[in-house]
């Protein structure tokens, strides 16, 4: 018996899991509506009034089914103009557009992404037998559906273990560095985001996971679609799509110093561009493992994780 239970401690303080694979029923990953290849791109007018192509058409099949590529709730099944069409509004305020499609729901209907909503029907374009008009929206703005399908075409996240002792080693070396590796005469030069901090940098549960670990940047509260700047100036070296952190961007400031703005509905900026403090590079979302719109603000120094609050300043 004494040796069943020290076998059993040894095993508990031996490892802690800190990222795992998000339960299916909590799952936030985009899925792609067919699965057929994009046919036409997105391509907006510069002007309302001007011809456009507001959405990507995907290759299909007659009669194939066509998914909801996030959870939402279904808000038209019906025909615009003639044509058969699905509008699902999601909890982050974008609505998708799905034509033209014999709705399987109806209006009112929860569905989660995967879940069926109609059905492809022929035509819409000249290359394949059918094609699926996929369309994003925020209001009267129409947003790159590429964000979603990007998103929808990566791998499941991976398990990492790590010893139990990890998150007071990690806490202790991020405290280390608390305030270096900021260029002087910069900190607090620009918030990154219009709201309050709703969870500092440090050890906490995870919302989501429930794990007990290190929250390596801090929260910002707030509104869905409005601005995420940048709080230095620098370049933007990464604009990608992580499995928990969503939309990711990162913007290198030069002398070892990098800050990272997650869970982004869209960016304004990309990789290679030269921005200046203030300025912004993105919209605020819920992408990623996210329970609202807020905004995941982390900083680097020298690759090495550090609480990013100093660079806020008092601003």
């Amino acid at each position: 018996m004494n040796r069943l239970r020290l076998l059993g401690a040894i095993a508990l303080t031996l490892l802690l899991v800190v990222v795992f694979r998000e339960p299916a029923a909590a799952a936030t990953a985009p899925v792609r509506p067919v699965p057929g290849p994009v046919v036409r791109a997105f391509d907006p007018p510069a002007e309302d009034w001007l011809p456009g192509h507001r959405g990507v058409d995907l290759a299909g099949t007659p009669d194939e089914p066509v998914v909801a590529a996030l959870a939402g709730r279904v808000v038209f099944a019906g025909e615009v103009a003639g044509v058969p069409m699905v509008s699902i509004d999601h909890p982050d305020g974008r609505r998708t557009t799905h034509q033209p499609v014999r709705a399987t729901v109806r209006v009112g209907d929860e569905v989660r992404a995967g879940d069926r909503i109609g059905t492809l029907l022929p035509g819409h374009c000249e290359v394949a037998p059918a094609c699926l008009h996929f369309g994003v929206k925020r209001g009267a703005e129409y947003l790159d559906p590429h964000l979603i399908l990007d998103a929808a075409d990566l791998p499941p996240p991976r398990v990492r273990l790590l010893p139990a002792a990890a998150p007071r080693e990690i806490t202790a070396r991020a405290a280390a560095r608390h305030h270096e590796g900021v260029p002087a005469g910069v900190v607090g030069s620009s918030r990154p985001a219009d709201g309050p901090i709703t969870s500092p940098y440090g050890m906490r549960r995870h919302p989501i996971t429930g794990v007990y670990k290190l929250h390596d940047g801090l929260d910002i509260g707030a509104r869905c679609g409005s601005p995420i700047r940048a709080v230095l100036p620098g370049t933007v070296v990464s604009a990608t799509f992580h499995t928990a952190y969503g939309w990711w961007l990162i913007v290198d400031h030069g002398g070892g110093l990098r800050t990272g703005y997650s869970h982004a509905e869209a960016w304004t900026a990309r990789v290679g561009d030269r921005v200046a403090a203030g300025e912004q590079v993105g919209r605020i979302g819920s992408t990623g493992y996210s329970t609202g719109c807020h905004l995941h603000f982390m900083a680097w120094r020298g690759g090495q994780i550090i609480d990013p609050h100093p660079l806020l300043g008092a601003s």
